[in-house]
Order: C-alpha cells, then structure tokens, then sequence
C-alpha cells in the first residue's frame, strides 16, 4: 500500500479514479472519435493518391506529444517489386505517414504496444447511408461513420486512456509505444514498415472491434493468379484440332484447374495439418476470373485469381509459407499435365500478395488479462481467433505477442452504417487502462 503523499498508492484506488475519469470523459472520447472518422483515409490500391492520412496522424501525434511522449511520423521507403512476399509489387507510402510513440515509463515495468490501424474500406453508396459516413453522429447509444468500429474508435480510446492516466497523476512503470499505421485493409504493407522500424514490446494489443473477444491466432493469406492459354478463333465457326491450328477455348481449359482446386481444398480440411483447435480449416477459394474480349471470339486466355488461407502451423523459417505455396504449384502443374493442350502450353502462375498468420498461446499473459478485464466490466469475452488475417498478426512474428481486443460493432464493420455502441467504446478504454495498469506496473 502507498500513502497519498507520493510515496506509496492503493492500487484498487488508484485504478477507481482512472476508471472514474475515463467514464467521465466519455464525451471527449466522442469528439475525438468524430475527428478522427472526418478524416478521408480511404484505404487506396497502388497507384492512388493519399487523402487525409498526414492530417490524421497529426492530430493523434499532437495529442500524443502533448503528454511528452516521443513521437516519430515518417514516410517509408517504397516497396520494390520482389522486396517482400507480402508486397511483391511497387507500393509507396507518399503522402500516408506511419506513426510511432513511445510514452517512457518510471522504469522497472514491462513495455506494452498499442496498435490501430487509420485506413478504412471505401464508404459505398452514400445513398445507403442514414447520414453522411465522415461525419460521425451519435443516435441511439451508438456512434455512426466510417472507421468507427474498424478501428478508428479504438485509437481514440488509446490516446483517451493515456490522457487520462496523466490527468490522474499515474505514470506507468513500464513504456506505453503506440503504432498508428496505414494499409491494413489493402496488404499489410503499413504495419510491416512499422515492425521493420524495430518496434517491440512485452505484449500488443491490436483494437479490432472483436466484442472484447481475444483474437489470438489468424490464418495466413496469400493470393494466386493463374494463367490459362488458348488459342483464339471465330467462335461461330467449325474449329480443327488444335495440333492443326484450330482455336482452344481457355475457358474450357480451367475445368481441370477448378478441380485440382476443389482437390486440394478436400485434401487441406481432410489431414493433421489443417485442423486447429480456434481457426476454420486451410481453404483455397477461386474469387475474381477475367476471360475473352468478344462475344463470339473463342478467349484465348484466361486469369483466375484465387485466395488461400493456411494455418500458423505451416509457417516456414522465414515466416512465410512457401511449403504452402510449393503445394498449389505441384497441384496445379500436374492438373495441366493430364490435358494435352495444356501440357505443351503451360500455365502461369504467379503469388501476388501474403500476409502471414500467426499465433500467441492461449495461457499468455496478454490473453488472461484482456479476457479478465473485460469481464471486470460485464463483457464476458471468448478466446478466439479471426480466420482472416489482421495486424496483431505481423507485430507478433516481428517479436512482440500481440492480440486483438476492442468493442463491439463488428457485424457492420466494411458496410454501410457502420458503428460502434459509445459504452463500448467507454468500456475499451477501461479495459485498456486496468491491462496497462497491471501489465506495466503503476506509479504515482
């Protein structure tokens, strides 16, 4: 016990008025969520321009600074072609900052990473919206606009709970670091420059809005493209064999690639290596095909990209899954063989994007204290994991066990109307305050 002089605190005291001024700060929480979400940080593809990300990062940067912290906003180096598994293409960051602070602890605490990521999916059809989606507005006991629950709220919540625990006079033994990064919902490539810049900590959480369940694993993802060759012709015309220069539809030519796919999905959910005990099954799912210039031309190519996902378990040394992407290449390669068009005219195949999986024990530290605190505060979460893939994912394998923890709202995250409940935004906060409290050790 410590004495109100400085010396010694109560530690239940000290975690009441914290808590106390969280809640009483709720409508500050609001107005710092609505800045954040008037901010267009629409999540772009290569080649787009940047929008508000440098204003966004700002604020929070000011707010930051504005508690001493040691803040660092940066452009990263571009992606080159071939640099990374995970972006295998030119991909710059012009205009669209990172950001990354570090609140020093009183020393002899363990370090704690707070992450959110400022992109959000494009906001639609407007006419589907009951108010305009960049400008928040509060009905019902929920916060309405886009970002509001992926996951701007969350990174409100953060800097909300350290203003507060400076307004209290508490200063954590352990460092506070906070990663706002760009580009998760496009390909990783945001936080991926954040990790490489040498962050790490204890532990991490990643404010998805997962209901205060704990997402402690994701699978990993990767996209394939896949090249079909035929042979172009009048498809109206009596066509000869194609060893006698008669056209190939290259349509037709996917029917023994569609079912090498469907193979390798029934083999994948069948054996040892693709059961976990959190996540669904590895799948390979066929989602965008691109075939033929003319309605009656035979196409004389065709494009199918699929997406894959895969367990943590199959992860190679350098943290990737090449094993994994070695697979489909056999698979598909002996599928072609057995045609005879496609035997003497090969496939293409090419990977077009990863993002890892990975995983943090369900006995971690993070994970007991995320699940407790939430239930502190009548949300009784699950131990859970996301079959997609998320940020917490990249910060884990770069050395700091990150989960994801944050509100409700996740059944209209990426739609229109999206939203969060404002007490669960208020309850995050909490949350987040008592697992600092606690994870880094609390000093007057």
């Amino acid at each position: 016990m410590i004495d109100q002089g400085g010396l010694m605190t109560d530690t239940a005291s000290v975690e009441d008025r914290v808590l106390g001024r969280i809640r009483a700060g709720r409508d500050d929480l609001v107005r710092l969520l609505t800045e954040l979400i008037a901010c267009d940080t629409t999540a772009r593809g290569p080649g787009e321009p940047a929008r508000d990300e440098a204003k966004l990062q700002d604020l929070v940067a000011g707010r930051l600074r504005a508690l001493g912290a040691d803040v660092d906003v940066w452009e990263p180096e571009a992606f080159v072609a071939g640099e990374s598994p995970v972006i295998p293409y030119d991909y710059d960051f012009e205009g669209r900052p990172q950001l990354l602070a570090r609140l020093a602890g009183s020393g002899g605490g363990r370090s704690l990473l707070l992450n959110g990521h400022i992109d959000a999916v494009p906001c639609g059809d407007l006419a589907r919206w009951d108010s305009h989606p960049l400008a928040a507005e509060v009905r019902d006991g929920y916060l309405y606009g886009r970002g509001a629950n992926d996951m701007k709220g969350s990174i409100a919540a953060f800097v909300h709970v350290l203003e507060c625990l400076r307004a209290e006079g508490v200063r954590l033994r352990g460092d506070v670091l906070v990663a706002a990064n760009t580009d998760e919902e496009t390909n990783g490539a945001g936080g991926l420059r954040v990790a490489e810049r040498g962050v790490k900590a204890d532990a991490g959480i990643c404010g998805e809005p997962t209901g205060f369940d704990v997402w402690a694993a994701c699978r990993g993802t990767m996209n394939v493209r896949i090249g079909v060759p035929g042979r172009t012709g009048h498809a109206e015309m009596p066509q000869a064999s194609w060893r006698d220069g008669g056209a190939v539809n290259a349509i037709e030519k996917l029917e023994p690639i569609l079912a090498a796919i469907r193979s390798l999905r029934e083999d994948w959910r069948s054996r040892a290596d693709g059961r976990h005990p959190l996540l669904a099954p590895p799948d390979i799912v066929p989602t965008i095909l691109r075939a033929g210039e003319w309605m009656v031309t035979y196409p004389d190519s065709a494009v199918l990209t699929c997406d894959a996902q895969y367990l943590p378990a199959r992860v190679d040394p350098a943290g990737y899954g090449k094993e994994v992407r070695e697979e489909i290449v056999a698979r598909l390669n002996a599928a072609a063989a057995a045609d005879p068009w496609l035997a003497e005219h090969p496939l293409s195949i090419e990977f077009v994007a990863e993002t890892a999986p990975a995983e943090v024990p369900g006995d971690h530290e993070i994970v007991r204290l995320a699940l407790q605190t939430g239930a502190e505060l009548g949300h009784e979460g699950r131990h859970s994991a996301l079959d997609s893939w998320h940020d917490a994912a990249t910060f884990t394998r770069f050395g700091t066990p990150t989960v994801s923890f944050g509100p409700g709202g996740f059944e209209t995250a990426h739609r229109e109307n999206e939203r969060v409940p404002v007490q669960d935004l208020v309850d995050h906060a909490c949350a987040v305050a008592l697992i600092a409290l606690r994870f880094c050790g609390g000093a007057s």
